[in-house]
């Protein structure tokens, strides 16, 4: 009996123990990354990598990483998609990963949509995956805490030649798969954002957003709130946005 008590005592010890640590990784994030302060997270463990930016968890959730975009390397092959896949192999299977969440929790696939750190290591993954030239920043709405980082990163990455960068296929491949910053997001991107583009003209303008309170707001060029709004949608016409449930911004 007494050796069944004791047996207990140190699997609740070990479990004890083991959440205490969680926690504390936890906390060492989020005292590198404030921004991630509020926001919720999962502990789990990659079963397999899909490619250089999904993975399989062995619960059987599929994660997407928030933020970046690596070359396709599985129905696709793109320049630098094997290599970049390659590296999330080695970096990520059979970790142990934690996942938080930004204002969005899956894409139009069912993947969760998570910022991923693996244990032991205080860098975000999706951050060095941009650092050292495996991907390009891809932003879309609403998870956008980090979009000015990792494309100050993607900056530095090009200067230096990492990765992609110094493959000049990849790199020439990496710059045309761009859209202009005026349209809406296109492949991937646009998928997980679930908000497709008009196609009334070839640039469309005006920014559609939906506030704190899920207001739809619209705003024109020129006006007061126009570059610091994170396009939800765009469109080409005021008519547009108006049939879309959008209405015009006071300024």
């Amino acid at each position: 009996m007494l050796i069944l008590i004791g047996l207990a005592a140190a699997v609740g010890c070990s479990s004890s123990d083991s959440a205490n640590d969680a926690s504390s990784f936890a906390a060492a994030v989020r005292g590198k990354y404030p921004e991630l302060k509020e926001n919720a997270y999962t502990v789990d463990k990659v079963k397999r990598v899909v490619d250089g930016d999904t993975f399989e968890l062995e619960n059987g959730d599929k994660v997407r990483l928030i933020g970046v975009d690596t070359p396709e390397s599985t129905k696709e092959i793109e320049p630098f998609g094997k290599e970049a896949s390659a590296y999330a192999k080695e970096q990520l299977t059979g970790q142990t990963v934690y996942l938080f969440r930004d204002a969005g929790n899956k894409d139009t696939y069912g993947r969760l949509l998570r910022y991923v750190f693996i244990a032991g290591n205080t860098e975000m993954f999706n951050e060095t995956l941009v650092r050292e030239g495996y991907a390009n920043p891809m932003t879309v709405p609403p998870n956008v805490i980090y979009a000015k980082t990792f494309v100050a990163l993607e900056r530095t990455a090009r200067e230096q030649k990492k990765g992609l960068w110094g493959d000049p296929a990849a790199a020439n491949a990496a710059t045309a798969s761009k859209p202009p910053a005026s349209q809406a997001p296109s492949g991937d991107s646009a998928k997980q954002a679930g908000v497709p583009a008009s196609t009334a003209c070839a640039k469309p303008a005006i920014k559609g957003n939906i506030n704190s309170k899920k207001e739809k707001i619209y705003h024109l060029p020129g006006g007061r709130y126009y570059e610091q709004t994170v396009a939800e949608q765009l469109f080409c016409t005021e008519a547009e946005a108006k049939t879309a449930g959008f209405r015009k911004s006071a300024e």
